[in-house]
């Protein structure tokens, strides 16, 4: 039990309404001094690399371009802002982590600038951190959850592909998942499990960020 309480079923709506609207690109950025102005809430999705970020962003919204997956791991290396017309909200795609190929300097300039995001963004509400159902956390998942743990930014933990595995491993790997979060102060203690190809998890997840809006006003 993770003590956090249902959806109500004016949440679910809610997180319909707000992505049926038309959500579209606003910008992309590479360094710190190109980020868009923080008028407003933001929640960012973050995972390693082939994880099905961007097929799940893509879910969300109902659109299937909106989020662009590279053929090459690790080479997008800027944090993309999706917004819509009213400006209520930016979803915010960050790279993905855990690449090998990617020469070490690149690396170590986008972890400045993600540590930089994270501990200066004022107006991130969550991060959604998405981790492959039939993997489960990994050595590059770790990092990530302590350099979030250190930046005191509230995250929330996603299973991808869970279409790819039996009832009964998802059900193991959702308990090792809720386990090895509790021992993170700054994670979210209740799991989503997603298929972005099957829709599973997606009304949730609609859901849980209108219920984060609504309770961050």
């Amino acid at each position: 039990m993770t003590g956090v309480a249902p959806l109500t079923p004016d949440e679910i709506e809610a997180g319909r309404r707000l992505f049926t609207l038309p959500w579209g690109f606003a910008r992309g950025t590479p360094d710190l001094n190109h980020l868009p102005p923080d008028d407003r809430p933001e929640i960012a999705f973050a995972g390693r690399s082939n994880v099905g970020k961007s097929s799940l962003i893509n879910a969300l919204v109902g659109q299937l371009g909106l989020a662009r997956a590279s053929n090459t791991p690790g080479r997008t290396q800027e944090l993309n802002f999706f917004t819509i017309p009213d400006a209520r909200l930016f979803l915010v795609d960050m790279p993905g982590y855990g690449y090998a190929e990617a020469p070490k300097d690149k690396v170590a300039a986008w972890n400045r600038v993600l540590r930089g995001y994270l501990a200066g963004r004022r107006t991130l509400l969550r991060v959604f951190v998405m981790i492959d159902a039939r993997h489960g956390i990994k050595t590059a998942d770790g990092d990530i959850l302590e350099l979030l743990d250190t930046a005191a930014v509230s995250y929330q933990a996603i299973l991808t592909k869970a279409d790819k595995i039996s009832r009964t491993s998802l059900e193991k790997v959702f308990e090792e998942t809720s386990v090895a979060l509790a021992k993170h102060p700054a994670a979210y203690p209740e799991v989503l499990a997603t298929s972005a190809e099957k829709g599973t998890g997606i009304e949730d997840l609609r859901g849980a960020i209108a219920r984060l809006l609504a309770t961050h006003g």
